[in-house]
């Protein structure tokens, strides 16, 4: 009896020192480490199998493999050890399932130890061997070993379980305050809010012939005529004839207070208008070729001509023409002063755009600031950012097509789009932190710009000819486009808020025009 209880001990010893070299191999395995951790803590399965007493030996139980495990035996407290409670959350069975052990056989621990001991290795200096070394590992891993991880994983994740639904989803997915956050996008209307005929109007890339008052008068120039139309009422006046029939209206500009309105023609003169008497104040002769466009700051009118002359006009005086700014070797077609008046910014036929200091009175010679020579087409399209006054949108013609944002102070280029078309014009929004451009063929569209982004926000189509020139109403919601077509179209593209809209018209009636004096 003692022989065969001493062979039944015999017997039971040879299955634990079995499972004994199981584990050590499996461990070996899964870890692959050269040498063994010294004095390292039990593992769980050991500390739960000591705490638990007495039992059957764990043949066969491995506490890298959750696959391996039972149901019944693999269960873990929901709680922290120590604490009571009842509920008790069990471990995934279906292989990968475990959230604190990944799937082994994705990792690529080859490449990790090769990555871990190319560390002490001296760096190579020479560009030719580093690009070998790349093309080798591209060629032979599928992937750039220099850009690769410790712990790679190749295979691609699992999916959830049918039926899944992330609680955790709709918690973290909501805002912390919806009512009050603002919205990422708004509706603009495809379609224009009002067409207006506009029949006979000069299909000419270099003139102005639209501009909207803050009187809300838009003044329009048909061939030798000058029409006024009344936002307000839908009245429509017409301001001027020309007395000869080949003389034609080449630019029109309203002053800030609105109440007259300049005229430029092809005979070289430039024509002051007061819109309320519809009298003319005063003819103003200084230029030799016709006068394209016209722009105001206070009371100084400058005009740019056909000969790439700028002239400016003292309009309270008798001696009129005050400076004279030859910067441009073609035609002026692009004039425009900056709100706050220290900068006028012009574009010409011959791809300049040029950046004079403001000059009031004086005579002689004057150079530009700021020369930009980046276009490589007419330049008539310019425009003056308002709560940036030293920011300016300049867009190129046909052979051109791009529209670039300068910074006049150091002359740097802020941004660059190309827009595939040619720019006929440039509006900043004073409601938005966008601008719109008017273009020519193939699509005859109007786009509106983030800034400074400028990522494409929307399109406005409609003119089935090239868009000619654009200008704002006062008010900044509605855009004025004339097109070859001989139509003109009005955009409500940039509606504000109402609450936004109340805050602004009381700002605008706390201010007060700065100019009151007659012109002589």
């Amino acid at each position: 009896m003692l022989r065969s209880g001493r062979g039944g001990r015999a017997e039971a010893a040879r299955p634990r020192t079995m499972a004994q070299f199981l584990f050590e191999a499996d461990l070996h395995g899964l870890l692959k480490l050269d040498t063994p951790i010294p004095n390292a803590p039990p593992a769980r399965w050991q500390r739960k199998a000591k705490e638990s007493g007495p039992g059957p030996s764990p043949v066969g139980v491995s506490p890298m493999k959750p696959a391996n495990r039972s149901h019944s035996s693999s269960k873990t407290p929901s709680k922290t050890p120590g604490k009571s409670g009842s509920k008790i959350q069990s471990t995934p069975t279906k292989p990968g399932g475990d959230r604190y052990i990944p799937n082994r056989s994705t990792m690529q621990m080859e490449m990790a130890n090769f990555l871990l001991t190319k560390e002490n290795d001296p760096a190579e200096d020479s560009p030719t061997k580093k690009e070998q070394q790349k093309a080798w590992a591209v060629n032979l891993n599928g992937f750039d070993v220099g850009e690769a991880k410790i712990l790679r994983l190749s295979g691609k994740p699992q999916n959830a379980p049918e039926g899944y639904q992330n609680n955790l989803k709709v918690l973290y997915s909501q805002k912390m305050t919806p009512g009050s956050s603002r919205k990422t996008s708004r509706y603009i209307p495809s379609n224009p809010d009002r067409i207006l005929d506009a029949p006979e109007i000069r299909n000419d890339y270099y003139l102005n012939l639209i501009d909207w008052s803050s009187q809300n008068f838009l003044a329009v120039a048909l061939d030798n005529s000058v029409y006024l139309w009344n936002h307000d009422t839908g009245e429509i006046i017409q301001l001027l004839q020309m007395e000869h029939p080949d003389v034609y209206i080449s630019s029109v500009s309203w002053i800030k207070e609105g109440n007259y309105l300049a005229v430029g023609t092809s005979s070289a003169e430039v024509q002051l208008w007061d819109v309320q008497q519809q009298k003319r104040l005063r003819n103003m002769t200084s230029h030799c070729a016709r006068v394209g466009t016209l722009s105001w700051n206070s009371y100084i009118l400058s005009s740019g001509a056909r000969n790439g002359h700028i002239h400016h006009h003292d309009v309270r005086v008798a001696e009129h023409h005050v400076a004279t700014l030859a910067g441009h070797t073609q035609e002026v077609c692009g004039l425009k002063w900056s709100l706050d008046g220290r900068y006028l910014a012009s574009g010409g036929n011959d791809n300049l755009v040029n950046v004079w200091p403001c000059t009031q009175g004086g005579g002689g010679d004057f150079a530009p600031i700021q020369t930009f020579t980046q276009h490589q087409g007419a330049v008539k399209a310019v425009a003056w950012c308002p709560w940036q006054t030293n920011v300016l949108a300049t867009g190129g013609g046909t052979s051109d097509r791009h529209i670039r944002i300068w910074n006049v102070c150091s002359g740097a280029c802020l941004s660059t789009v190309d827009t595939h078309s040619q720019v006929c014009s440039i509006l900043w929004s004073t409601n938005y932190k966008e601008l719109i451009s008017g273009h020519g063929f193939a699509q005859n569209q109007l786009v509106i710009w983030k800034y400074p982004t400028m990522a494409k926000v929307a399109e406005l189509q409609g003119h089935t000819a090239r868009i000619l020139n654009l200008t704002m109403s006062p008010d900044g919601t509605t855009v004025a486009s004339a097109a070859a077509d001989e139509t003109l179209r009005l955009w409500r593209c940039f509606e504000m808020d109402p609450i936004k809209k109340k805050e602004k018209e009381k700002a605008n009636c706390a201010k007060s025009s700065i100019i009151h004096q007659s012109i002589r």
